[in-house]
């Protein structure tokens, strides 16, 4: 098995250095390059051709060098390496109880202990649940207080 090529990239260069351009080794091929070849980024990690899909120039003598590359393996001269697929992003797991507020030191420590913080959800659903098994209308007169009070005078008022 062999590597698979690797691309030149421009090496940032200062004005100081009067402007010299310098080529450096990149991290992989940019989506350009590869369309320029004939293959998109999945037949490209499956060849084991690394890519940067944060590049966005193309320059002639990376597509030459993958041509030719292409060539020797499509002609038996080189073996393909492994597949470089893209890296598994690892999610943080969540932090412990005191840090989500869920103790009575978490909350105090994150700033929760005031009036307007300390109501739960849960406390909340409850609350809800019960006005509605007692049929007080909680959420259908939110905003309609003055009109709904007017409305029952005057149905009182014809009874």
């Amino acid at each position: 098995m062999t590597t698979a090529p690797k691309p030149l990239v421009k090496a940032p260069s200062s004005i100081a250095s009067g402007g010299v351009v310098r080529w450096k080794t990149g991290r992989g091929f940019s989506i350009a390059e590869l369309k320029s070849v004939g293959l998109n980024v999945e037949q490209a990690r499956l060849l084991g051709i690394p890519v940067d899909e944060r590049r966005d120039t193309s320059w002639p003598q990376n597509v030459e060098v993958l041509r030719k590359w292409l060539i020797d393996l499509l002609e038996g001269r080189v073996t393909p390496p492994e597949p470089t697929l893209p890296k598994v992003v690892k999610i943080k797991r969540k932090r412990g109880r005191a840090f989500r507020g869920l103790t009575a030191a978490g909350r105090k420590s994150r700033g929760l202990t005031t009036t307007k913080y300390r109501e739960t959800h849960n406390y909340k659903f409850k609350k809800k649940a019960k006005e509605r098994r007692l049929k007080k209308r909680h959420e259908a007169t939110k905003g309609l207080g003055n009109v709904l009070r007017i409305s029952r005078i005057i149905n009182e008022g014809r009874k």
